[in-house]
């Protein structure tokens, strides 16, 4: 399945039990010796919430939190008949998430879902960081001799460093995304990164260097970081149409609850059994 190219395998833990996840994530994640895809979700019962969500990345590491994924496993359990539910909770290490499910016109299938992503972490120590600052908001960072951003930090469940620029088709991002991840000097559990260009006050372009997976088509909670960081910076409205590689997000920093709200498409690509 896919949230608009941010692809993942995705398994039925009611029927299927996986004892290596993580070894499971990087045999089957690999584009031309497995499956493929940025790594792998299990969908699975939960007693605090309707269904619980466990994601591992395509190096085998385990992430907090996933919109895109979030979204397509609220298409997965209602379109396998797991719940009859238009509003779901689901569990994830970052918290319990609310999911909003759009049905297709026959209400036989979800087309998109709405993420109740939570609110942002701007606390430098919380997202974590060591800067001494509270909050990180445009602030100047050396990398490397040649790697050098003002960068806004915010956790959505999840790290990530916000960079605002230029020309972001043209950088050379497995080099400057890699760098950025793994300075561990200043993100101790490593960065999500996202590079964005200012289109208009409700348009946003984005490409996405993701812990643990490399450049993705797109990550849901990178957009939410995203737009957080744009209003901090006056870039942008906060109800903004995110666009990445694989194709739009909306989404809305909202002023009354403080929470961030993504909407974006879910799609099932194939089905098999290994």
């Amino acid at each position: 399945m896919h949230g608009i190219g941010n692809d993942y395998i995705y398994v039925n833990g009611f029927e299927e039990k996986i004892d290596n996840p993580q070894a499971w994530a990087v045999r089957y994640s690999d584009r031309h010796t497995g499956i493929g895809g940025d790594g792998l979700v299990l969908i699975l019962p939960c007693e605090n919430a309707d269904f619980r969500m466990r994601m591992f990345n395509a190096d085998g590491s385990e992430a907090e939190m996933c919109g895109n994924a979030s979204r397509c496993v609220g298409k997965f359990v209602f379109d396998k008949n797991l719940t009859k539910k238009t509003t779901l909770t689901l569990e994830t290490l970052a918290g319990i998430r609310t999911l909003e499910l759009h049905l297709s016109a026959d209400k036989k299938t979800v087309e998109t879902v709405t993420v109740d992503m939570g609110e942002p972490i701007l606390e430098s120590e919380k997202i974590p960081t060591t800067f001494l600052e509270n909050r990180i908001i445009n602030k100047f960072v050396t990398f490397s001799d040649t790697i050098k951003y003002a960068i806004t930090c915010v956790s959505m469940g999840n790290p990530h460093a916000v960079i605002f620029t230029e020309n972001i088709a043209e950088l050379n991002l497995p080099l400057i995304g890699s760098v950025i991840e793994n300075s561990t000097q200043y993100f101790p559990n490593r960065i999500n990164t996202e590079f964005i260009e200012n289109v208009s006050p409700n348009l946003l372009k984005m490409r996405v260097w993701e812990r643990g997976s490399g450049e993705t088509m797109a990550c849901g909670t990178g957009a939410a970081a995203a737009v957080v960081a744009a209003v901090m910076n006056n870039f942008c409205e906060r109800k903004t149409t995110v666009k990445l590689l694989g194709g739009d997000l909306t989404v809305e920093w909202r002023e009354k609850d403080n929470r961030v709200y993504l909407t974006g498409a879910a799609e099932t690509v194939f089905e098999g059994i290994i």
